[in-house]
């Protein structure tokens, strides 16, 4: 039993979750009312929201108390590569709308949402966050809150003496080490997820909204494939796909399962570590990147509101199509605040067209439809992307410097 499990232990991870994939399949299909294989994808996906923002609080706050002044870090840069990416997906959801316009069979069943009003709400609960209190943060997993207690604190104990700081480096290594072992687990989980998917949902449910979906995946594989490698590439100066494909493989497999940015915190913080970035910064990044490096929420918000558009017969110009990039952008960085995430900030986008509530609202409701797929590609995208631009700022300071650019991954760690 013991040389059975050390042999699975030295299978890659991604080769274990596709294991994982192609168990969750073949049970869905051949006991499909064994309902209680989903638990493991359910246990998986909370264990993982559990630890995350202890995790988060714990890593953030030892940096920050323990960076010495003179010792750089990243984060501007990083920061900008969120904020093109995002703006880079809404505009170009805006164009392949154009290109492909989508109308769409509306549906009801949504009435009883409640979208913000408009983007001083969305702000407004943003800077709420910030101010939340810590233990009602760490409990709701509200991230911005998490991130401003962890920066103060780590700010205020930056005069701690040595044993305080060692004090906490060895929490957030306990910490660290319980999520490797939830992380370990992720084949079982990513198992159930899979079987609940398919057994709860199923795929005919899409296939009146194929043309939507094709929009909508299209664009964030576009997002992935292209334009983000082409940022990378304008950083780096060398081939990008390499450090893309591994970011996708190692980060966006596991975000599409879990369909959380937050979840995937943890796997991202490992991936971080394996390729021996800078702890100072990719402490911070990575949960950052999970509130706002949202290129994928940016394509979903610019895709169904254009689909809205066109169902309606309204005529855009191109500069309200500019607005709507620019909306879709800022909304997506503000989606983690509002519940329901990037859906509920359709009605927001369009009401810049004059669309009346109850029309957007019911688009909300195609949303939640294809989310099955629509929201597994849009985290992946999101999550893959916060490490993708964390190691791209790392390797851009390093090719300024004249430093040799070595790209590790876990075959080369």
């Amino acid at each position: 039993m013991n040389a059975l499990l050390l042999k699975w232990n030295q299978v890659s991870l991604v080769q274990r979750i596709f294991i994982g994939i192609i168990a969750g399949i073949v049970l869905a299909l051949a006991i499909p009312n064994a309902t209680g294989i989903a638990i493991f994808g359910s246990l998986f996906v909370s264990a993982l929201k559990a630890v995350a923002p202890v995790l988060v609080l714990l890593l953030v706050m030892t940096a920050i108390s323990q960076h010495k002044k003179g010792r750089q870090t990243n984060m501007k840069s990083i920061l900008a590569l969120y904020g093109i990416s995002t703006f880079l997906a809404g505009l170009l959801a805006v164009i392949a709308s154009f290109v492909f316009p989508v109308t769409l069979s509306l549906v009801t069943g949504a009435n009883d949402l409640t979208p913000p009003d408009g983007i001083v709400e969305v702000l407004k609960t943003l800077l709420f966050n910030v101010v939340d209190n810590p233990v009602s943060a760490l409990m709701n997993a509200n991230y911005i809150g998490i991130l401003t207690w962890a920066i103060v604190l780590g700010m205020a104990l930056k005069n701690a003496n040595d044993s305080t700081k060692n004090l906490l480096t060895n929490f957030s290594d306990a910490v660290s080490q319980i999520v490797k072992w939830v992380i370990s687990l992720a084949p079982l989980g990513i198992m159930g997820l899979v079987f609940d998917s398919i057994t709860a949902n199923g795929l005919s449910s899409l296939q009146d909204y194929g043309k939507l979906l094709l929009v909508l995946i299209g664009c964030m594989l576009l997002m992935a494939l292209v334009v983000n490698p082409l940022i990378v590439y304008l950083n780096i100066r060398r081939n990008p796909y390499p450090l893309v494909l591994h970011c996708l493989k190692e980060s966006g497999i596991t975000a599409f399962f879990t369909r959380s940015s937050a979840a995937n915190i943890p796997v991202n913080m490992s991936l971080c570590e394996e390729m021996k970035l800078d702890k100072d910064t990719y402490s911070v990044s990575i949960p950052l990147g999970a509130t706002i490096n949202m290129a994928g929420a940016a394509v979903t918000i610019a895709v169904l509101t254009l689909a809205a558009v066109h169902t309606v017969g309204i005529e855009v110009d191109f500069g309200t199509a500019l607005i709507l990039s620019i909306l879709s952008a800022v909304a997506a960085a503000g989606a983690s605040g509002v519940a329901g995430g990037s859906l509920l900030l359709i009605p927001l986008a369009c009401s810049i067209f004059g669309i009346p509530n109850d029309i957007a609202i019911q688009v909300v409701g195609v949303g939640f439809i294809i989310g099955v797929l629509q929201d597994s590609c849009e985290t992946a995208l999101n999550s893959s992307s916060d490490l993708l631009f964390t190691a791209t700022a790392e390797y851009a300071k390093k090719r300024k410097e004249g430093k040799k650019i070595e790209i590790l991954t876990r075959k080369s760690a």
